[in-house]
């Protein structure tokens, strides 16, 4: 076994939003996916939105310091029925995608339905089944909560075993 296949490849996905944030730290080590991380960056409604950006900000950055990724993977928007929703994930998202930046920590999007398709093998999955295979595919004792954790350690393990392939993809059609 080489070097290059025993290092272990750690992604952060993230789960945006204003309110909460979820974010999972998954690790691809000889083949299998280990969660090392998982949380909800949670800001209070009530506070100036620019204070909830940089909180956000701070704590990607925070997670960002603790384990080194090599890939950030979030959650694209949904625009769903409410714009201004969705307008606030996008500035959520912004914050992330900054603190990657500043880290040079390159970024991919994927849709919600990329992520079911990728963890569940069907785009149509519902939440609960989304942190059904989470816990098993990361070998959990419990499955991951609150559901914006579970959401983005689902994006993780969807980064993990995509990029691969997309790489592999590029490299040919170069």
């Amino acid at each position: 076994m080489t070097g290059a296949e025993s290092q272990a490849v750690i992604v952060l996905g993230i789960d945006p939003g204003l309110a909460n944030t979820g974010y999972g730290v998954v690790a691809r080590r000889d083949g299998r996916l280990l969660a090392l991380d998982g949380g909800v960056i949670e800001t209070r409604s009530g506070v100036a939105q620019e204070t909830r950006l940089a909180e956000i900000h701070a704590a990607v950055d925070a997670l960002l310091s603790e384990h080194r990724p090599d890939a950030v993977a979030l959650e694209d928007l949904y625009f769903g029925q409410n714009v201004r929703t969705a307008f606030a994930v996008g500035q959520a998202r912004g914050a992330v995608m900054l603190a990657a930046g500043q880290h040079g920590v390159p970024c991919s999007g994927y849709t919600p339905q990329q992520v079911k398709g990728a963890v569940c093998g069907s785009g149509r999955a519902q939440k609960d089944q989304v942190a059904r295979m989470v816990k098993a595919l990361l070998a959990l004792e419990e499955e991951p909560r609150p559901d914006h954790a579970a959401d983005a350690l689902a994006v993780a393990i969807c980064h993990a075993n995509c990029a691969p392939l997309s790489s592999a993809l590029a490299e040919v059609s170069a």
